[in-house]
């Protein structure tokens, strides 16, 4: 017995790591290389649209292809894509890659309208591939306790989450920004870079749906009018009848602020820089990160690129080890439950609904269907 296991494993540790394709040069190449090779994929071809950045791009990485098509990389043979191009793209992009078999973890905002998002839910579950959403958050040390300490019971039934933030991002007008990134048509905004992680955050926090939204978009910064939104502002109640409220602005200035806590019928939890606490009859505690959610430890770097890859590398990789287990085959212990394609639909009929509602200044309004409930 002793013998074979000693034989199984062996084999296990020389099985070739699955080869993957990163489409984006921006987040992808700071972001999704270094991730999956630390989970232990073998990046082979980087896809950006811009032939010169792309090469020079995947030189830096040491990513043997650079192409300017995700068909020329699939034509090098992988198992895997990973996207983290411009929202528009990403349901075209991932019915290619599910077309040739490839597992595919895909970035938030999921897709462009809930059309888009079923669609490429359906085609994944038909051609029976792994599918993740980049909700890496879900696996921030942070949020993961509070996902822990409700699902234990902590607090008690939450009845009400109040999530609200002033990023300093584009409030200077002078600021650039990626082209596509106030581009409405494009899915650019501020509802769907952070408010799709918001939506997602307190559906994995209480595996609930959104059962009715009012909602509104304003525009904080002096940007012209025309652009995509730079702020949101949500009320809403669950399926479980818990109130939620939830407002950002990328349009802060100074350093962010915010506050972000989950009141339940036992205490309360709440974030405190990075810090997650819980009260109740029995006084105030610190609810440190059992040993399965810590997360790789990120150096911060002084590059302007780099201002968030110290929150978002470590969560990511976690996510990567996630998407490699199930590309693999192989059983593992996720610590919290991995965002799905059906998490992206879900989350995108809610953000369809939010923009219904803003735009039709309507005091509040409900699904036509129920939304669906995701892995």
């Amino acid at each position: 017995m002793t013998d074979e296991a000693t034989t199984v494993g062996s084999a296990a540790r020389r099985r070739p790591a699955p080869r993957v394709a990163v489409v984006g040069t921006g987040f992808g190449a700071r972001v999704h290389v270094p991730a999956l090779r630390a989970a232990g994929f073998d990046v082979v071809a980087l896809v950006g649209r811009d032939v010169e950045r792309t090469e020079r791009r995947a030189r830096r990485l040491e990513v043997d292809r650079a192409c300017t098509s995700l068909t020329a990389a699939l034509e090098g043979g992988v198992e895997a894509v990973t996207i983290a191009a411009p929202p528009d793209t990403h349901c075209v992009l991932a019915l290619e890659a599910i077309a040739c078999g490839a597992a595919v973890l895909c970035e938030k905002p999921f897709a462009l309208d809930a059309a888009e998002a079923r669609a490429m839910l359906d085609a994944a579950d038909a051609a029976g591939v792994v599918h993740l959403v980049g909700h890496e958050f879900r696996l921030a040390e942070d949020r993961a306790v509070v996902t822990r300490a409700i699902a234990r019971g902590v607090i008690g039934r939450p009845r009400l989450i109040v999530i609200a933030q002033a990023v300093p991002l584009v409030g200077d007008p002078a600021v650039g920004v990626t082209d596509w990134w106030f581009d409405q048509k494009r899915g650019g905004g501020w509802l769907g870079a952070s408010g799709s992680h918001v939506i997602d955050c307190v559906r994995a926090w209480t595996g609930a749906e959104f059962a009715s939204i009012s909602a509104a978009l304003p525009r904080v910064s002096m940007r012209s009018a025309d652009r995509a939104d730079d702020s949101f502002s949500v009320r809403a109640t669950l399926s479980d009848g818990c109130e939620v409220v939830v407002a950002q602005t990328a349009a802060g200035w100074g350093h962010a602020v915010g506050t972000t806590f989950v009141a339940g019928t036992h205490g309360t939890l709440w974030i405190d820089d990075g810090c997650v606490m819980a009260a109740d009859r029995d006084g105030t505690r610190v609810l440190a990160p059992e040993p399965d959610l810590r997360v790789p430890p990120v150096a911060i770097s002084d590059r302007a690129s780099d201002r968030f890859t110290h929150l978002e590398l470590g969560p990511y990789t976690r996510l990567c080890e996630a998407f490699l287990a199930r590309v693999e085959g192989r059983p593992r212990a996720e610590p919290v439950p991995i965002a799905t394609f059906a998490d992206g639909l879900a989350t995108t009929l809610v953000l369809d609904t939010i923009r219904g509602c803003a735009a039709s200044a309507r005091a509040a309004m409900t699904f036509d269907a129920p939304p669906i409930s995701g892995g």
